[in-house]
């Protein structure tokens, strides 16, 4: 085990907040592995880099020694975790969440050591727990203690319907820490109601609290929302290398280092050299490169990372439009086709606002010149490549 300073140190890099810090750092004093778990609940297919920010977290824990529980969510997913939502979620089927949980088992262990993990599913101790179990654990918690809660607050006082099953999830989370005597769990930082319910379920059980580390929400491509494959911003780690590639070089100088600060493996200090060295007249670009060279070969390979940048050195540092790109053939219909509504029935933006925006910031180019009219109509038969940003392109015929 690593002396509890060091520890400590490796443990609040890129956190956010620790509750309780000093019950974390008596907990390492005792020198002995601790349960560490965070839950993911299966709602997708497949795992972006937003969360990878808990499981490198739970990586570093790995490497310090404790006992790291992967927590796959398959009871939880059922319900629809409310967190951040203004309307309440559909809940999958068994039969989704279970399929999708498949594909976490297999991604997870692109960053954790599978010899040191353990996958647990709470389907395990909560359909064993029944209606009787379910009603004396709702009993822990009055409405009010729930309304507290700020999306929960937000709804209430905008009229908009809470299903009861909704405060279900916090107390479902929370159990899943009396379930596995956990000592400390990782969680976002919108997670904190449910996060601190695990607290007060395991002290009302007679067990010793978990302490609460909450991670930052990594932001999208957009630097604005946090990731998400609803919003379409995203990077998943199953995707391509090239597309991987374009992605990351696609965001903003200064998110980049936000995505060095929660992603990379890289120690700190050489991170902060980074910084420094740009600051200092060096191209950004160069550093996005080496953090884009780093995450493809964690999900990939060392050779898919070269040959990731070889392509896109060839493809838009050297402007040459690609071979293949997806094709559409667009009706012009009596009054023409504006140009806004093409890009987006050619999936390159995903609203028309979206591609006035773009077309105002220069991102928009035809046969690689740049599109500089948002109000521009189409009116004759003809094919053009579109460009939107970097790594967007539509081969469109219009007839």
């Amino acid at each position: 085990m690593v002396d509890w300073q060091s520890a400590i140190a490796e443990i609040q890099r890129g956190a956010d907040d620790i509750l309780l810090l000093d019950e974390l750092i008596a907990k390492l004093k005792e020198g002995k592995p601790l349960k560490i778990k965070a839950g993911f609940d299966p709602t997708a297919p497949d795992l972006h880099l937003g969360h990878t920010v808990l499981i490198n977290k739970l990586r570093t824990f790995q490497q310090l020694g404790h006992e790291v529980i992967f927590l796959i969510g398959d009871f939880t997913g059922m319900i629809g975790d409310p967190t951040g939502k203004n309307v309440t979620r559909k809940p999958l089927t068994k039969e989704d969440v279970l399929a999708n949980a498949e594909t976490y088992k297999e991604q997870v262990f692109k960053i954790l050591d599978p010899k040191l993990t353990t996958i647990r599913f709470n389907s395990e101790w909560m359909e064993q727990l029944g209606a009787a179990g379910m009603i004396k654990l709702a009993a822990n918690q009055t409405v009010a203690r729930m309304l507290e809660r700020d999306d929960f607050k937000k709804r209430y006082a905008n009229n908009q319907p809470i299903a009861i099953h909704e405060f279900l999830y916090p107390l479902v989370q929370g159990w899943d820490s009396v379930a596995l005597k956990a000592d400390v769990e990782l969680g976002g930082t919108d997670q904190r109601f449910n996060l601190l319910m695990g607290r007060e379920l395991q002290k009302s059980e007679g067990q010793r609290q978990q302490t609460v580390l909450m991670m930052p929400l990594l932001e999208g491509l957009d630097g604005v929302q946090k990731m998400s494959k609803s919003l379409g911003n995203y990077i998943g780690i199953t995707d391509a290398p090239n597309d991987m590639f374009g992605k990351i070089m696609s965001i903003s100088d200064d998110l980049m280092w936000r995505y060095y600060d929660l992603l990379s493996f890289l120690p700190k200090d050489t991170i902060n050299e980074f910084k420094q060295e740009v600051a200092g007249g060096s191209n950004p670009r160069d550093y996005k490169i080496a953090l884009a060279k780093e995450i493809i070969a964690r999900f990939h390979s060392d050779t898919d990372a070269e040959s990731a940048h070889e392509e896109f050195v060839q493809r838009f540092q050297k402007n040459v439009i690609p071979d293949e790109m997806p094709e559409f053939t667009l009706a012009l219909g009596t009054a023409g086709l504006p140009v806004a509504n093409l890009l987006k029935d050619a999936g390159l933006v995903a609203s028309t606002s979206e591609a006035m925006r773009m077309i105002k910031q220069g991102a928009v180019k035809q046969d690689g010149e740049k599109v500089q009219d948002s109000k521009l109509v189409y009116q004759d038969a003809a094919e053009y490549v579109f460009q939107v940003g970097k790594r967007k392109f539509a081969r469109v015929t219009l007839s």
